[in-house]
């Protein structure tokens, strides 16, 4: 008789009562058990009854197995304890006689449980094998593949350029929602289709796959591909394609990643900067060209002056001439320091209660001259009733001005032009300047009022100007509150301006406006003026004009020449030019200041920077008087005027 065993698996606790078998038998039995615990795999056997019947060494090692789960049922096996149906996939199995799978979690680990029927000799079915597969490692890479597809997936979705992967034979493979957005198509319409075959073909370029092949094949790089491409709903666009060859472990294929990239708005802007440079090129040209036209007159009338000697008729027409040129300068320069205040925020307006009759007339007055030289009709008509308006009246009268010249540069000689004005609702006042000159095309329009736009720039149609009068207009009249509009019928056909203001209705209406305060006389008394300018010309002419008008002068041309005339001079007035050399003129001011002989002494800066902070810092050195080049000399005579009553008071104006 054979003892039973002792060992501590069970298989060898289910042959300890098999008395008589053959010793092949139990050679092969022995043989069998010896192999099963070789494999590094746990396997439990479950009879008919649904328990135990053996297990091998690594089901004993893995599920901490002893020989009291042998007769048990499997569900007592801790890692099968939340397997609820697990009898009945016994069942199933045994009565079907096909394997079947589940994944079994088992603490952190998980186990993939295959649950599988054994035959006997009679061929019947004797039970079933349960094997358990730890898949907890393969279960963290595949959820770490998935967590890197869906995180990619969702960096690419958020991605604001289109994206595509294309195959080899560059078919869609996937795309980013942009690209799905951009070109309205679905996942489903693109997948697997030829990139050339979406929609109307539209991408069936003949240099795009030029370019896509040589990317798959020399793994080359493009960037500076631009397509023009009709894109649904927001219509034609241009786009920036940029392709990248991508490899793949393992895959002996290749795929590429093509990116398109909107460029239509930095396209339009680079567009919208090359116009400007072009029109700052011709507004450049157009400077030179309107500077050097004063030039040639007053040169010319200056070797008459010189060869006229008696002849007093050549000499006063040469003044009128010169003083007519000079003038045109000076307005120019004007403007361009205008444009320059109100684009800067910088210029501030001078509002008070004034009439509109007495704007317009003093505009119409300043345009004479240039309608008098066109033989142009100008007709003014006003409501008889007095307006009045809260504004800036030299503004004002540079708004109309600047629309009336307009009209006379571009209105053929012995053309006809009309100002005329209305009371409208809202309480405004409607501006009308009209003329029957050269008209402006329709696409012009909209930019006339742009700067430095001209309507026509060829030579033989130039009319002179910069360009930047109709802008003035506009930001003034802005800045008044008021609105102003450009209409034509076309080339030839003349062009009306429209100039909307605010009315000013308050108790001021009944008012009488205040009487002249008499500061238009001369300047009579005679003074002690010290000029002084880097400019030996600008000072000697200045000093001469100075002296006609009875002033005794004295002329320096540097900073620290300027303080030693000062203090030896002992004038009554300075004029002092800012940018000097050795020492400037604010600092000649402070010098002169802090004397005791100047402290009551008249300092009138005298120079070409004419902002407001120019302005401020004139006064802050210790200026009595701010005045811009080239000084007009009524203003000049007015200011002395004005500070023989008011020796040494603030005017910075």
């Amino acid at each position: 008789m054979t003892k039973p065993s002792t060992a501590t698996d069970g298989w060898s606790s289910d042959i300890s009562g098999a008395h008589g078998d053959a010793a092949r038998s139990d050679s092969v039995r022995a043989d069998l058990i010896g192999i099963l615990d070789t494999v590094d795999l746990p396997i439990i056997v479950v009879g008919r009854d649904f328990t135990v019947a053996r297990f091998n060494r690594a089901a004993t090692a893995a599920l901490c197995l002893t020989p009291s789960n042998i007769g048990q049922p499997p569900r007592d096996i801790r890692v099968l304890a939340d397997l609820m149906d697990l009898e009945k996939l016994c069942a199933q199995v045994i009565a079907d006689g096909v394997p079947c799978r589940r994944e079994v979690r088992h603490g952190d680990g998980w186990f993939l449980l295959r649950i599988a029927p054994y035959t006997r000799r009679d061929h019947q079915i004797g039970g079933i094998v349960l094997t358990l597969t730890n898949v907890t490692a393969f279960r963290a890479s595949i959820e770490q593949a998935i967590y890197e597809r869906e995180y990619t997936k969702a960096i690419l979705n958020t991605v604001i350029e289109p994206l595509v992967v294309l195959d080899a034979d560059l078919r869609v493979q996937t795309a980013n929602r942009a690209f799905y957005a951009m070109f309205r198509v679905s996942r489903d319409e693109t997948q697997g289709v030829p990139l050339y075959n979406l929609k109307n073909h539209d991408w069936d370029t003949p240099r795009l796959w030029t370019l896509l092949k040589a990317t798959l094949s020399d793994n080359n790089e493009f960037q500076t591909l631009e397509v023009e491409h009709n894109l649904p709903a927001i219509g034609r666009r241009t786009l920036l394609l940029y392709a990248r060859r991508l490899s793949r472990e393992g895959n002996p294929g290749h795929m590429i990643l093509l990116a398109f990239q909107d460029i239509s708005e930095r396209k339009q802007a680079e567009e919208v900067l090359r116009e400007a440079d072009r029109r700052k090129d011709e507004f450049l040209a157009t400077l030179a060209h309107e500077l050097r036209g004063p030039l040639a007159p007053l040169r010319n009338m200056l070797e008459i002056m010189k060869r006229a000697d008696a002849h007093g008729d050549l000499i006063q027409q040469a003044r009128s001439t010169m003083d007519r040129q000079l003038g045109q300068m000076t307005r120019l320069i004007d403007d361009l320091l205008d444009v320059s205040r109100i684009s800067r925020g910088r210029i501030e307006l001078k509002r008070e209660r004034v009439e509109l009759a007495s704007v317009v007339y003093q505009a119409v007055e300043a345009c004479r001259p240039l309608a008098e030289c066109h033989n142009h009709e100008v007709n003014v008509t006003l409501p008889p009733e007095p307006i009045h308006l809260h504004a800036d009246p030299v503004r004002l009268a540079q708004v109309f001005g600047n629309l009336l010249n307009n009209g006379c540069k571009y209105t053929q000689p012995g053309g006809r032009i009309w100002l005329s004005a209305e009371l409208a609702r809202p309480p405004e006042v409607v501006v009308k300047v009209k003329d029957t000159g050269m008209g402006i095309p329709p696409d012009k329009l909209d930019s006339i009022f742009g700067m430095f736009t001209q309507v026509d720039r060829t030579l033989e149609r130039s009319q002179g100007g910069l360009g930047i009068g109709l802008t003035l207009v506009e930001r003034l009249v802005e800045m008044h509150g008021g609105s102003v509009e450009a209409f034509s019928e076309g080339e030839g056909r003349g062009s009306e301006f429209v100039v909307r203001l605010p009315v000013l209705i308050d108790k001021l209406q009944g008012q009488q406006p205040s009487e002249p305060t008499g500061n238009e006389q001369t300047a009579t008394t005679t003074r002690r003026i010290l000029v002084v300018d880097d400019n030996r010309d600008g000072a000697t002419s200045l000093a001469m004009l100075l002296k006609l008008a009875g002033n005794e002068t004295y002329t320096a041309h540097d900073g620290l020449e300027a303080v030693e005339a000062a203090e030896r001079f002992r004038p009554d007035v300075v004029l002092l030019d800012i940018g000097l050399p050795k020492l400037n003129g604010r600092d000649a001011a402070r010098h002169i200041r802090q004397q005791p002989w100047g402290k009551n002494m008249v300092l009138v800066a005298l120079t070409g920077w004419g902002q407001e902070e120019d302005r401020r810092k004139s006064k802050d050195a210790g200026f009595d008087a701010h005045m811009v080049k080239p000084v007009d000399y009524a203003a000049l005579n007015k200011l002395l005027v004005s500070l023989s009553s008011e020796q040494g008071g603030q005017l910075i104006g």
